[in-house]
């Protein structure tokens, strides 16, 4: 089963090839294939090279510094991107608060940060998780008092990804303590250069210190920061986390460690043949790539449904069996490489160890991607919560 695409399609797919060859940097690539760890001007670099071609917001209207491409066209970008070890796109300015800011913001708000969301002179985080209140997000006790023409701001969040590069958060608060929960809560954005606001990082299971702890000890926020009516920010949450869990999905991540796989098995060999010969090791792969064709299938109807309505529990569907995938894959990764896949070592991470050789199929850090891919089926809300949002939605039809 494939998609059945026309010359017009595949055209475009070549023009993005074509480009991507051209223009991404070869030390992004082999960091990337290589399972590196990417500091902040790696990732900042590839979206100025995207940027200044006219492709920095793949998924924006052209009047808003958009491409306006289809469904399919964003969709094969971004395929042919990760498959040639492109990163991937910041997608807390282009897919979460950028649509939010699109379809609720005002103009003021759009004309001050989508362009700059665009270009990445802006880097956002995401301010939704505290202790106590992760999926069970309506729960949220960061508070937001106002006071004349600010609100003040105290409280905690955590599991902030890459706040510590981040010079703005968006951010659920609590301005009605009052109200039932879901209905109590509001979207500010805040400037992280604000007095009061502390980054203290968490270390994780593969050694990086990407996520965070976020504290607000009476921070102003402008009144003018708020995106839409107080008290409305669960209507906005929900739309954003429609956008984030239909991104977790992953579909170029797959395609480009599926490759990875299959150029593993090849080069690993068992009792003189390569591991690719092994029914066993076939038929683990071949179901995989089964389930990515479904998985590419489903992406593509809800992509297209979403630019009409908000993504429903179908969205909740992508996220559950995409952050699966994605862990199955590292796993069999790890199985076909073996002792090749190499101890875990932290100096991965910096990009100095020496045991890399760029444009090579080395395992190197097959074992730090398998710890790393624990995360895909937490965060964006847990896959055991994501599968009661379906069993709701198909109980209340």
């Amino acid at each position: 089963m494939k998609l059945d695409y026309s010359p017009e399609d595949l055209a475009f797919r070549d023009e993005v090839r074509r480009f991507v060859r051209a223009n991404l940097p070869d030390s992004l690539r082999d960091k990337v294939l290589g399972h590196h760890h990417l500091g902040r001007e790696e990732q900042v670099q590839w979206q100025k090279i995207l940027h200044q071609r006219g492709w920095g917001a793949p998924g924006w209207p052209t009047s808003l510094g958009g491409t306006g491409w289809t469904t399919l066209q964003r969709h094969l970008f971004e395929v042919e991107c990760a498959i040639a070890g492109a990163p991937r796109q910041l997608p807390f300015g282009l897919s979460m608060i950028g649509p939010v800011l699109i379809k609720f913001g005002n103009e003021t708000q759009q004309k001050r940060f989508l362009p700059r969301i665009v270009s990445c002179d802006d880097w956002w985080c995401q301010g939704y998780s505290e202790p106590g209140a992760g999926s069970d997000l309506a729960s949220l006790k960061t508070r937001a008092v106002r006071s004349g023409d600010h609100y003040v701001v105290n409280g905690q969040k955590t599991w902030t990804s890459f706040a510590q590069h981040a010079n703005w958060i968006f951010c659920l608060v609590r301005t009605d303590p009052q109200a039932r929960p879901q209905a109590g809560i509001s979207l500010l954005l805040i400037d992280m250069n604000t007095p009061g606001i502390t980054v203290r990082p968490i270390t994780t299971l593969e050694g990086a210190s990407d996520v965070n702890e976020v504290w607000f000890d009476d921070v102003k926020v402008p009144i003018e920061n708020r995106v839409g009516e107080e008290n409305a920010g669960w209507t906005y949450a929900k739309y954003l986390l429609g956008h984030e869990r239909t991104a977790i999905a992953g579909l170029g991540n797959c395609r480009r460690e599926l490759g990875l796989l299959k150029a593993f098995a090849a080069r690993v060999q068992q009792g003189g043949k390569p591991l690719s010969a092994d029914i066993r090791v076939r038929e683990k792969i071949a179901r995989i790539e089964m389930e990515i064709m479904a998985l590419e299938m489903l992406l593509l109807r809800v992509a297209t449904e979403a630019r009409s309505r908000t993504a429903g529990p179908e969205a909740s569907i992508l996220k559950i069996r995409g952050s699966e995938l994605q862990q199955e894959i590292s796993a069999l990764q790890l199985d076909v490489m073996g002792p090749d896949a190499w101890p875990y070592a932290p100096s991965w991470l910096a990009g100095d160890f020496d045991g890399w050789t760029p444009g090579t199929l080395h395992g190197a850090g097959a074992a730090s991607s398998y710890m790393e891919m624990r995360k895909p089926t937490i965060y964006g809300g847990t896959n055991e919560v994501q599968r009661e949002i379906i069993a709701k939605a198909i109980l209340e039809q």
